[in-house]
């Protein structure tokens, strides 16, 4: 489960990178305002990720059905951003150290919403039938 957690967050880091380099690119090449070309992005990037943990990171759930197991993803994926936020907002709102360091409350929201995904992704989106030992 560890080698499978480091791949999620590489393939996360490289996400991010997706993320970023779409939004770049809907905001001065399409003209989308900063909303829309962040859902585009977003939409891009989970696509990216999921595409890539469904081949490298969760090999064994790729013969699942491909468009059925993008929807939860993309979900797991828009919850794992609302606990993000969430507990970015909590600690800011509440911690004093967390409001003179918001990275450090950045960096929290990060984790908590990489596990939410990792989690979510191992037993929900990812999830490989394990058939029963035959018997002899």
């Amino acid at each position: 489960m560890l080698r499978q957690f480091f791949m999620f967050a590489l393939v996360g880091a490289a996400g991010f990178l997706v993320d970023a380099g779409t939004l770049q690119f809907a905001l001065h090449m399409l003209g989308l305002n900063l909303y829309e070309g962040r859902l585009l992005s977003f939409l891009v990037a989970a696509t990216f990720t999921w595409q890539l943990n469904r081949k490298i990171t969760f090999r064994a759930a790729a013969h699942h059905p491909a468009a059925k197991q993008w929807l939860k993803f993309v979900s797991a994926n828009a919850v794992g951003g609302l606990i993000n936020l969430g507990v970015y907002a909590l600690l800011v709102s509440r911690l004093p150290l967390a409001r003179e360091h918001p990275t450090l409350a950045v960096a929290c929201g990060s984790i908590a919403g990489l596990l939410f995904n990792f989690l979510a992704s191992r037993i929900i989106v990812f999830r490989a039938h394990v058939l029963p030992a035959h018997r002899a």
